[in-house]
């Protein structure tokens, strides 16, 4: 008798504009038992177009790209097909298209040279709803591309005074998330357990109304409550 099968492969739609980049990333992914490549896509539209009917789990989006860039193309997957994740393509010199990508609901980035070890893990860890891109050089990003508003506290959803629904706990932990910890830091700088953590952020993203890590940075950014440069 055979044992238990194991969990299904991750489905991918990979999203760009170069063939070449498309076929080097197919051959990335295709040694991985875990993916399945299951489409690709030219440009936005047809990543839009292919992801309702393909119903992907991820789908790997250039941000350059004809007919529909990469941004609008994210924006219109998270908001047509939820359940799929946008794990955006792109260098390092185009920063500010990529916070523009988070901003539309991608749950992170990668740069074009990713290695294959490192877009599989990637895969993964979007997959499960969490942002793939690293804590600081997400903070620097952010930094870089997100000025803080005067006048009232906003979210990244555009809610006012976002900052006094907030518990004190809530907050640290926000600001903690911001300036670059993960789970485990944030659990040893607020002398706390890693369950209680998670937690916290549960709460926190529903009252913030974001998905994931990425986002909340930004509307960190955005509400004031931490600024560029700033470190735990």
């Amino acid at each position: 008798m055979t044992g238990a099968a194991g969990p299904p492969p991750i489905r991918v739609l990979i999203a760009d504009d170069q063939l070449l980049v498309r076929r080097g990333l197919v051959l990335m992914l295709g040694p991985e038992p875990t993916v399945e490549v299951v489409g690709e896509a030219a440009d936005g539209a047809q990543a839009v177009e292919l992801t309702r009917r393909l119903r992907p789990d991820v789908v790997v989006m250039d941000i350059r790209m004809p007919v529909l860039d990469g941004i609008a193309a994210t924006a219109q997957v998270t908001q047509q097909v939820p359940d799929c994740r946008v794990l955006a393509l792109s260098t390092f010199d185009m920063d500010d298209h990529v916070v523009a990508a988070l901003r539309a609901g991608a749950c992170g980035f990668l740069p074009k040279d990713v290695s294959p070890e490192e877009l599989v893990t990637a895969l993964r860890v979007v997959h499960t709803g969490e942002a793939v891109v690293a804590p600081r050089l997400l903070t620097r990003l952010i930094s870089s591309y997100v000025t803080a508003p005067r006048g009232p506290a906003r979210s990244a959803a555009g809610a006012t005074g976002v900052l006094d629904e907030l518990t004190p706990r809530e907050r640290e932990v926000w600001r903690l998330i911001a300036t670059g910890l993960d789970n485990a830091g944030i659990a040893a700088e607020m002398f706390i357990s890693p369950s209680t953590v998670k937690n916290h952020i549960t709460a926190l993203f529903a009252k913030l109304q974001v998905r994931d890590r990425a986002q909340a940075v930004i509307a960190a950014y955005e509400a004031g409550l931490i600024r560029a440069g700033e470190r735990a």
